[in-house]
């Protein structure tokens, strides 16, 4: 009996220590091709964390982006929690929003090419949390917002199960993106190891209600070696189209509309989350100034035909890699989580008129002003 016992006492440590080779060597850290991959587990926790939404040094409210003012590489330490929020969309339309920070689109977060993130986010679906108002310790987002809150944003509670897919991130699914319940908290660390603007959004099921109801954003991977005419650039914004599939609730608020949304018939296709907003507050520039525009379409099912009226795109970055380069474009196409770093020469003073030139969404809200004063010698 005793023998049978050390048996099966060394059989299940023989099986207890392959089981504990095989997690390390899947959690290992390696190399290849200058990138790191290999991320370690992602915790899955409570926690008694009341604090501002939305933490980290480089993360902005749209179209703002915020400079790297850093050499070389960085450890970001970073969190953006769910909440619900009602806002408006469009001038008299308002619904209750699934979001990541707030907003929809939610923050932008801007790294460069090889850095490390660690990542936290809290649902906090459950719980009402204020946003529009200054937050200590929280990020510039957090002060942009309370200065600037163009989507009239409200607390709202709808608990939910939600999870985070961050495009820019090279890691296992089944466990960075899963799927936490409310009140639960996430946290994994991801590489930026491909330069480019990626979204990212909630990936749990149904992934075309839960993007559709506001739970999509960017980041913005700068290269390491930046792009060739980084030191021309005057100016520097992120545009993000999406669409609403919106319909008249039985209150004076909108509801997701399902029909609509399996159709892919949007109610509104917006930049920046507002139908208005980049006519409200145009983007600003001078004659002979290089803007460039980082553009995501974040969908979630729609395409861009990105345009600006009176300009031609003087060099286009596809997703935003340097080596995808073209020059002299009218319009860049963008499918469904699709993205460009796009630069300008604005030609001379006027109103410049940003657009899908798929003029259905055009007319839907897809348009924005790019304001330009006098040229500064």
């Amino acid at each position: 009996m005793k023998r049978a016992i050390s048996k099966i006492t060394l059989l299940v440590g023989m099986i207890f220590f392959g089981m504990s080779s095989m997690l390390s060597a899947q959690t290992e850290e390696y190399k290849l091709d200058g990138m790191t991959f290999g991320m370690p587990e992602a915790e899955v926790y409570t926690e008694d964390y009341n604090g501002p939404p939305v933490v980290g040094e480089y993360i902005t409210q749209l179209p703002n982006l915020a400079p790297l003012d850093y050499e070389g590489n960085k450890h970001h330490e970073v969190r953006i929690d769910i909440m619900v929020q009602e806002i408006e969309v469009a001038e008299g339309v308002r619904y209750q929003a699934w979001t990541f920070g707030g907003t929809v689109p939610g923050p932008v977060l801007h790294v460069r090419e090889g850095d490390r993130i660690t990542f936290v986010m809290k649902n906090r679906s459950d719980e009402e949390v204020t946003i529009t108002e200054p937050a200590k310790g929280g990020s510039p987002f957090m002060n942009q917002v309370a200065n600037n809150p163009y989507q009239k944003n409200s607390s709202a509670i709808m608990p939910m199960p939600h999870s985070m897919d961050f495009h820019a991130g090279t890691v296992a699914k089944d466990d960075k993106w899963r799927t936490i319940g409310p009140g639960e908290t996430i946290k994994f660390d991801w590489i930026a190891n491909y330069a480019g603007t990626y979204i990212y959004h909630c990936g749990t099921p149904s992934v075309l209600m839960h993007t559709a109801m506001g739970q999509h954003g960017v980041v913005v991977v700068s290269p390491k070696e930046g792009y060739p005419t980084d030191y021309e650039v005057d100016r520097e914004y992120v545009i993000v189209q999406s669409e609403y599939y919106l319909t008249k609730g039985s209150g004076d608020l909108y509801t997701y509309d399902f029909e609509a949304a399996s159709n892919n018939n949007p109610s509104h296709v917006v930049f920046n989350g507002h139908q208005t907003i980049l006519h409200d507050q145009p983007l600003k520039a001078n004659a002979g100034e290089r803007v460039r525009f980082h553009v995501s379409n974040n969908g979630p099912s729609g395409t861009s035909s990105f345009h600006v009226i009176g300009g031609i795109f003087d060099r286009v970055w596809l997703e935003g890699h340097p080596f995808n380069e073209m020059r002299g474009m009218q319009t860049v196409l963008l499918g469904a989580s699709g993205s460009a770093t796009i630069d300008m020469i604005v030609p001379e003073e006027g109103k410049y008129i940003l657009i899908d030139h798929e003029f259905v969404d055009a007319e839907k809200g897809a348009t924005g002003t790019l304001k330009a004063g006098p040229r500064k010698n």
